[in-house]
């Protein structure tokens, strides 16, 4: 199964900038974003703001894949816990 890598603007803190991710991983931050009923870019901007070291978009793909684990059964992101985006954990109903 071949990957396709789509870049796409965001805006952060004002700025507008552009990140690589594969369409997969821009559905399920858009699914995350819905659930917290912030937008993309709202999403985006608090990624960037708490990550440590890497670029944004290797940061972006952790936060979706750690949202994903924590709403896994048997499994728990440390993401998830420690960076509430609202209060709460992401509704990930479909």
């Amino acid at each position: 199964m071949k990957s396709v890598v789509i870049k796409r603007s965001v805006v952060i803190d004002g700025h507008k900038t552009s990140v690589s991710l594969e369409d997969a991983f821009w559905s399920e931050l858009k699914k995350i974003a819905l659930g917290q009923h912030l937008t993309m870019s709202d999403v985006v901007s608090k990624i960037d703001a708490e990550r440590q070291e890497g670029n944004l978009s290797s940061a972006i793909r952790l936060f979706v894949l750690d949202c994903n684990c924590t709403h896994a059964p048997g499994f728990s992101g440390s993401w998830a816990k420690s960076h509430k985006l609202n209060g709460d954990t992401p509704d990930r109903s479909r």
